[in-house]
């Protein structure tokens, strides 16, 4: 059994020299790979949250019926082949003599209780099976996925539905997923036991994670990585000086700051990459009065308001001081590469502080009003240093936000219980389709799929429906309309108050070589250490 959930900060030796964190889990070998980065994963439930570091590293021992291959084009994984049977039936043949890690054999009813398990409420995974009506088994290795429409998007969204051993579930008492909000902890939120090429040994919470191969997986390693020690470390200085001092292997999300210095520095390279991520600020617009903000109506509820927050933000000079140039300015919620971005509607305007004052007096608010505005402090490149400049920038045009910036885990609580104000986040997108953040991020909130990560209230009529047409149109050049409609009236709207689009460099010795991936999922079996 992993240990359970734990919240230490024991960290800083890394800084000074071998973490005894390091060096107690086994012996150094040429196929060990010691890897950090800034913010742990928040469960190992495969279908309790959906946060990249989680999804990513948890799906190194869970896996899909369909995985994206190294230029993220689908590929088969549990599934080895699929026939549209007609336009709403998709016919999946399952791979044989596939075993979980327990040793138990992989089968249809596996894929039919995860599909039950990950549409529950308490979880925020559903829209990885959005327009999915039922899974009907024909034997043990063949599924039909039937549809309530035609879906264009299935295969990208199947690339992160996990499959979880009922049998394994069962006799655990896990076949509910995970409540995190409610701090809720079960067997499946600290085991794990998937198909997948390496094995989870261990987890002990904001310290390490350890993985090692799983030697009865049915594929072949790409690389030759067989044990990986994956340690989150929030501070960015402690975190370079583990990389410095030879400590770790490889570093995932580097502070701006320090990029130019690892670049000059002998032992080490660093691989540049863009991420489909785009960096936002979300504002409460359904609540009639704010929580944490100034008594009476609430000033976001009108859109001039909301315009106001946007204009007034710099964002060429947060990518210039803060992020260093590792940034792309956005003006709308999707970043290039994700289907539905083009740089027309991408173009950001200068920040216009008259026009903010125009606005806010406009609505009401000619001598400013007061909100907390909530920020992780080691989830994003730079998150805290760029909400605080945003607070700055929002003072110029009388808009007063206090920043509240605290450790990712228990920001997303607070967030999915609907107690903020106003928040950053980042979202990338896994299906790289803007269907994804508008479903997700914009739509109204129901007990499915739409909206399920909309804590803010918005509500779009013509945005809701532009989305729901989305879902199974199968022409291209109507569904790409239909995408740009959407993240218009969004943007215009000033439903979200896009930031950036984030880059991802990453540094590692001169001994290491991985794929970048530019879903910020780095894949360990794709990693090579030579001697």
């Amino acid at each position: 059994m992993l240990k359970p959930l734990l919240r230490t900060t024991r960290l800083l030796a890394l800084a000074c020299g071998l973490s005894a964190t390091l060096v107690s889990v086994s012996a150094v070998q040429a196929n060990e790979l010691k890897w950090a980065a800034q913010n742990d994963i928040l469960t190992l439930d495969p279908h309790a949250q959906n946060h990249a570091t989680t999804n990513n590293i948890v799906g190194h021992a869970y896996e899909p019926l369909v995985r994206y291959d190294r230029n993220y084009k689908v590929e088969p994984s549990l599934a080895t082949s699929w026939q549209v049977v007609n336009p709403t039936t998709v016919r999946f043949n399952l791979r044989k003599n596939v075993k979980f890690q327990d040793g138990s054999a992989f089968t249809a009813d596996d894929v039919l209780f995860s599909f039950d398990r990950i549409r529950q409420p308490q979880g925020t995974m559903q829209i990885y099976v959005a327009g999915v009506k039922g899974i009907t088994k024909i034997d043990d290795h063949t599924i039909d996925v039937v549809l309530d429409k035609p879906n264009p998007t299935l295969l990208n969204s199947f690339t992160t539905f996990y499959i979880m051993s009922k049998a394994w579930a069962v006799k655990n008492k896990s076949e509910k997923v995970q409540d995190y909000k409610a701090k809720e902890i079960t067997f499946a939120s600290t085991n794990a036991n998937g198909t997948g090429p390496y094995v989870i040994k261990e987890w002990v919470a904001d310290q390490r994670l350890v993985m090692t191969a799983n030697k009865s997986w049915w594929d072949k390693l790409p690389g030759n990585v067989t044990d990986v020690i994956y340690t989150p470390i929030k501070s960015d200085p402690t975190r370079i000086a583990a990389l410095l001092a030879g400590n770790v292997d490889i570093v995932t999300d580097l502070p701006t700051q320090d990029v130019a210095r690892l670049r000059s520095t002998p032992a080490l390279s660093v691989l540049d990459g863009p991420e489909v991520r785009t960096i936002f600020i979300g504002v409460d617009q359904g609540s009639n009065e704010l929580k944490y903000g100034t008594k009476g109506p609430n000033p976001f509820k009108d859109v001039r308001v909301r315009k106001a927050l946007n204009m007034s933000i710099d964002r060429v000079a947060i990518q210039r001081s803060i992020m260093r140039g590792l940034s792309v300015p956005a003006a709308i919620m999707v970043a290039p590469g994700v289907n539905g971005h083009t740089a027309e509607l991408d173009k950001v305007a200068p920040p216009d502080l008259e026009g903010a004052k125009k606005l806010l007096a406009d609505a009401g608010y000619a001598n400013g009003f007061d909100f907390t505005l909530d920020c992780p402090n080691n989830r994003y490149v730079n998150d805290e240093e760029v909400c605080q400049a945003v607070v700055n920038m929002w003072a110029k045009a009388g808009i007063r936000a206090k920043l509240n910036a605290t450790n990712f885990s228990s920001f997303i609580v607070k967030v999915q219980n609907f107690d903020s104000s106003a928040y950053l986040l980042g979202w990338g997108v896994a299906t790289y389709d803007a269907q994804y953040s508008l479903q997700s991020l914009v739509m109204t909130r129901t007990t499915g799929s739409d909206g399920n990560f909309n804590f803010l209230k918005i509500s779009n009529a013509k945005v809701d429906a532009l989305t729901e047409a989305m879902k199974t149109e199968m022409d291209k050049t109507k569904r790409d309309n239909m995408l740009k409609e959407a993240l218009t009236i969004t943007r215009d709207e000033a439903l979200y108050v896009p930031l950036h689009h984030q880059m991802r460099p990453w540094s590692m010795k001169k001994n290491v070589s991985i794929a970048h991936n530019s879903n910020d999922a780095p894949k360990m079996f794709y990693a090579t250490v030579s001697k």
